[in-house]
């Protein structure tokens, strides 16, 4: 932010602005190291799409791998440091690294959205249906999705998945 002064400004004006503006920079310093400390301390996110994984690294030493709702991410382990973060459902939750002394080592947030790229959504009234267009449209199972529409085509899957690997009943 500069000023640009007409030299007819007389020199106790000048003194005045340029004192204005320094104790206002200084008054929102502090408010700036403090957005900078909450930055600073605001856990890492990782974002994943329902029903797609991520393969995510885990902190040097990490033992011990939890979940705060298994419901909304999954968490498998691997081997070299890697962990895989499946979403499973809508919504946020947070993974800890522990060490093998229960040191906390990482926390991250997990954030769990819809993929919304090949996704139409028919709404009619309160009843839901989804359907993947990519391209064509075909019924897809998505939550939220109505009850009826949602047991229709989940039946339907299960029952074609059954028959393509031969465990029909």
């Amino acid at each position: 932010m500069s000023t640009v002064l007409p030299s007819t400004a007389p020199h106790r004006f000048r003194g005045w602005i340029l004192a204005a503006t320094l104790s206002t920079l200084f008054l929102l310093a502090p408010a700036r190291v403090v957005q900078a400390a909450a930055e600073q301390n605001r856990p890492e996110t990782v974002v994943v799409t329902v029903d797609h994984a991520k393969v995510v690294r885990l902190p040097e030493r990490a033992q011990t791998v939890i979940v705060g709702n298994p419901g909304i991410a999954d968490v498998t382990v691997q081997k070299n440091g890697i962990m895989v973060v499946t979403g499973k459902s809508f919504g946020v939750t947070n993974l800890i690294a522990l060490d093998a002394s229960g040191t906390l080592l990482a926390e991250s947030l997990v954030r769990v959205s819809a993929a919304a790229d090949s996704i139409l959504t028919v709404q009619r009234g309160l009843e839901r249906e989804s359907y993947s267009c990519t391209p064509t449209c075909q019924p897809s199972m998505q939550l939220g999705d109505a009850n009826r529409y949602f047991g229709e085509v989940g039946g339907q899957t299960t029952r074609r998945n059954a028959l393509a690997t031969g465990n029909e009943k």
